[in-house]
């Protein structure tokens, strides 16, 4: 059974699983599907067409499910969605996506620190970590073990790769590719990431490998296509690799050089 004050305002249309916690002034709006086994605290509002999984915290002021900030948005049908396991911390905002993607993901076992904003159609992978006051702009994508620093701006339509860190402080409108630490001004390549690595249990020689792909990415003498090239002509093609590969070739708007 769920622990609902009675100072909670939950619309009859919303769907509220089982064992969920929800204080006082919490709102929860029509068309909400919410499972089980979360806690929401005092003055958190999620609002109309958002979903969210089980086990999450939610903590006090977070809105979760906000018309985007977007003057393309007309209204449309669209969705924000957890996943399971999240700590949202207080005045966290996730807005709803837009007709582009309809839908802002958040995916499972994230912590999303104080005042973190996540913008209409973004994809947030697992085990990601942002902090405090950190904006990301819409339809970013955050690949799974990120751990973004506090105060950071990331332009729209950018993707960071996994297992890397974001210093605190910095601002990026180009993609950020896996496992690296970017940092100082301008934003740079600051080498591995190579505690978040090994606490990740990645072994000496798969870093040794990722060390080696980045060297010709940014230590050597050549352009980015060039060096893709020496990449797969050179290198075994493990999983790893081909993730760097895969990013660099993908980007959108071009790798932080």
């Amino acid at each position: 059974m769920s622990k609902i004050s009675p100072l909670a305002y939950i619309d009859p249309l919303a769907k509220i699983g089982e064992n969920c916690e929800i204080g006082p002034f919490v709102f929860i709006d029509k068309n909400v599907v919410i499972g089980d086994n979360n806690k929401i605290m005092p003055n958190a509002n999620i609002l109309e067409y958002s979903h969210i999984g089980n086990g999450n915290t939610i903590f006090p002021g977070a809105v979760i499910g906000a018309t985007p900030q977007d003057l393309k948005f007309v209204g449309e049908v669209t969705t924000a969605e957890i996943g399971d396991n999240n700590l949202i911390r207080e005045n966290v905002t996730i807005n709803r996506g837009t007709k582009s993607k309809g839908k802002t993901v958040v995916g499972s076992d994230n912590l999303l620190m104080e005042g973190v904003h996540i913008a209409h159609d973004c994809l947030l992978g697992n085990g990601i970590i942002i902090g405090n006051q950190t904006k990301v702009a819409g339809e970013v994508i955050i690949d799974s073990h990120s751990i973004i620093s506090a105060a950071v701006l990331i332009h729209q339509f950018c993707r960071i790769g996994g297992y890397g860190m974001l210093q605190g402080g910095k601002a990026t409108s180009m993609d950020i590719p896996p496992f690296i630490i970017a940092g100082r001004a301008p934003l740079t390549y600051c080498g591995l990431n190579i505690i978040g690595l090994r606490r990740r249990k990645f072994t000496p020689e798969r870093i040794d490998q990722i060390r080696q792909a980045y060297r010709y990415i940014y230590e050597m003498d050549f352009n980015t296509s060039v060096a893709i090239q020496k990449i797969e002509e050179e290198m075994e093609m493990t999983d790893d690799i081909k993730y760097i590969v895969d990013f660099v070739k993908n980007s959108q708007r071009g790798i932080m050089k």
